[in-house]
């Protein structure tokens, strides 16, 4: 069967970031003394002795991930650098150099595990992992594995975007010889394991694509579809911050991502699966090669498996296990995922998969030996049971999320490993989703029922404690003071001044002290955070507080093809979510749209200023029928057509009202994606 091909695809936000080609605007306080280029302060005395105790407190001397991370290095490109059509590069590995290769200098302002996992990450080429099954890693965030069958190659994951795919494809194929694709395998739902899907489907012939085997597990094709519409434009936003876009890459800004360099910012497709797993202990065998397969969907993804190679023992862990703690709850903004399922699956694969010699993922490097193998994975289910039973221990004791989030800790047993700790998630934030999937966002405590928004909210704090002058007096005394405090309580000093300076910023943001002294704050959290999107948060807001927010946000157009190939239900339910309530007070429509490509009429009815759609019948009567092709409706809607078009086209025709069509449309919000986020 040949896969139908879509291109490029969905939104997943690291991506659509990347189209927004966003500037930072030049207003802003002038630069603190001993600043970078961009703003950022060197770090304190407190700073560095905070990230120099890290040092005390794992064992840096073990050197056993470098090992496995460069263990079967068939060859490598030290200036891999991928670009786009427009000669941006979209992929750049030498603008990661400034990270020692044996990870041990880490320099003040990068804590020293974070440090040592983005020099891990920088390791990249072709590696052979055992006999048969390759893996090329660092051409992307994620990694692209390649089985070898009876006659061809099985590629798992093809990556995010279609440059970088292309590039790692004919990478292996220059180092490893030419061989048909047989089969792609996509693991899960999230674009950087299927979104560079056309860049190896470019390089194959007619005949290989038409005998080619795509295979994914249920519910692969809405996922992958349908993630994030809803809620992109603010997602969007917010993914600024979890992946640095705007930080510069060195010592002060952006280092990695803790799963590995970054998003790759390229072009994004999709290929529709030509065979589904739906259980666990599915077997295929595909050009020889025997797959046992494990359904893991609502862990990571919500679509997702892992797989076992018999005759290879070879364990392909997907993203169900990572080497770091993965996210409960992502930064960016997402539904909360369940840790009590997610340690089961873990223990399920451990007995299910007992034999594997070798464990390799959609992240980061292999692991070798049955033992060592087992280890790690009782480590990773227990740090996820860890944190989901004491987390909800202590909300029964009446624990508020701040105060479990402050208190819980792994254990000592979990906490020498380096492939469990806080690169990606942590054990603050993932604490605080487990609260969250039980319980929501209120604690019970009546003062947090109904508060004021933040803007009134601080201007009343600042009024009450004497002033903005008053506040800043005692902060800078403070934040002066924290150089001579315990590194505890140091800590402490610049989480207090945050929240402090936060409050003097939302009731005055124009005050030039307050924005640079909290940017200085900001700082210094972002050299001590052990978590990249921690660090990343902190300075991309400290970023914004000198230069302002992006002068671009979401442009409409990026949503197009994202539209094009999303299920029409869905599609419409976007547009619900941005119909202006006040514009539509009082409204009563129905409006008709009938796809004239696609054979389809929906009916959209508005009332109460809800929007609502359903499939119906072509004759179904209604105030105003709009007939066109599903591409000009979605230009429509981004923009890419106006309304003038709209009522001139050839290739649109109307009944009923033209003036409650207009008036419908004009009702819809745009919403770009540049809001604030530090400032009010």
């Amino acid at each position: 069967m040949k896969p139908k091909l879509v291109y490029p695809q969905r939104i997943i936000l690291p991506i659509i970031v990347a189209l927004l080609g966003v500037v930072g605007c030049d207003s802003g306080p002038a630069q603190e003394s001993g600043a970078n280029a961009t703003g950022h302060t060197a770090p304190t005395d407190i700073t560095s002795r905070i990230n120099t105790e890290v040092l005390e407190q794992r064992p840096f001397s073990n050197r056993e991930d470098f090992d496995n991370a460069r263990r079967g290095l068939i060859a490598q490109d030290p200036s891999l650098v991928v670009e786009g059509e427009n000669g941006a590069a979209i992929w750049n590995m030498p603008e990661y150099g400034f990270v020692d290769e044996h990870g041990e200098n880490a320099p003040a302002s990068v804590n020293p595990s974070l440090w040592r996992q983005a020099s891990l990450n920088n390791i990249h080429g072709l590696f052979k992992v055992t006999e048969g099954l390759y893996q090329l890693r660092g051409f992307d965030l994620a990694n692209m594995s390649i089985i070898e069958g009876d006659t061809g190659w099985i590629l798992v994951d093809p990556l995010t975007s279609r440059e970088t795919a292309s590039k790692a494809f004919l990478f292996a194929q220059e180092h490893l010889g030419k061989k048909p694709l047989k089969a792609i395998i996509f693991t899960h739902s999230h674009i950087d394991h299927f979104g560079g899907v056309m860049g190896v489907l470019q390089h194959l012939s007619d005949e290989e694509k038409r005998e080619l085997k795509i295979i994914a597990p249920e519910g692969f094709e809405e996922e992958a579809t349908s993630e994030n519409i809803i809620a992109g434009p603010a997602m969007t936003r917010r993914a600024m911050y979890m992946y640095g876009k705007r930080l510069e890459r060195d010592e002060r800004g952006h280092v990695g991502t803790g799963l590995g360099k970054g998003p790759a910012f390229g072009t994004f497709g999709f290929a529709e699966p030509t065979q589904l797993v739906s259980k666990t202990g599915s077997e295929l065998t595909v050009d020889g090669v025997r797959m046992v397969f494990q359904i893991v969907s609502g862990s990571e993804a919500p679509s997702e498996f892992t797989f076992y190679l018999p005759e290879l023992k070879a364990f392909c862990g997907a993203e169900l296990v990572s080497r770091n703690m993965h996210n409960l709850y992502t930064l960016r903004g997402a539904k909360v995922r369940d840790a009590r399922i997610w340690s089961a699956f873990i223990d399920e694969a451990r007995s299910r998969f007992s034999d594997a010699d070798v464990y390799f993922a959609s992240h980061h490097w292999p692991l070798w030996g049955q033992d060592n193998i087992q280890d790690f994975l009782v480590k990773q289910r227990d740090t996820y049971k860890f944190i989901h039973d004491q987390s909800v221990r202590l909300m029964n004791r009446g624990f508020t999320p701040n105060e479990i989030a402050d208190n819980l800790q792994l254990p000592a047993a979990l906490n020498q490993d380096f492939h469990n700790q806080g690169y990606y998630g942590t054990v603050s934030h993932n604490a605080k989703a487990v609260y969250q999937n039980y319980m929501g966002w209120y604690t019970a405590n009546p003062a947090k029922l109904d508060p004021l928004p933040e803007a009134e909210s601080a201007e009343r704090y600042v009024k009450m404690m004497g002033g903005a002058d008053s506040i800043l007096e005692k902060a800078q005394s403070d934040f002066d003071a924290a150089a001579e405090m315990s590194t505890v309580e140091g800590k402490k000093a610049y989480r207090w001044l945050a929240e402090l300076l936060n409050h003097v910023v939302f009731a005055d943001p124009g005050n030039q002290q307050a924005l640079s002294l909290l940017a200085q704050v900001y700082d210094q959290l972002g050299y001590q955070a052990e978590s990249a999107p921690w660090r990343d948060f902190y300075l991309t807001g400290a970023y914004e507080l000198r230069h302002g927010g992006p002068d671009e946000g979401l442009k409409p157009a990026a949503m197009t093809d994202v539209l094009l190939n999303t299920p029409v239900s869905l599609f419409f339910d976007s547009m619900a979510v941005r119909l202006n309530a006040d514009d539509a007070e009082g409204e009563s429509l129905r409006i008709k749209v009938t796809f004239t490509d696609l054979g389809e009429s929906y009916l959209l009815t508005l009332d109460n200023s809800v929007l609502h759609n359903r499939e119906t019948s072509s004759d179904t009567p209604a105030d105003a029928t709009l007939k066109l092709t599903r591409p000009l409706f979605v230009d429509i809607l981004t923009g890419e057509a106006g309304l003038k078009d709209m009522l001139f086209s050839d290739d649109i025709s109307f009944e009923g009202s033209k003036l409650d069509l207009l008036g419908f449309f004009s009702m819809l919000d745009k919403p770009e994606g540049k809001f604030n986020i530090v400032t009010p």
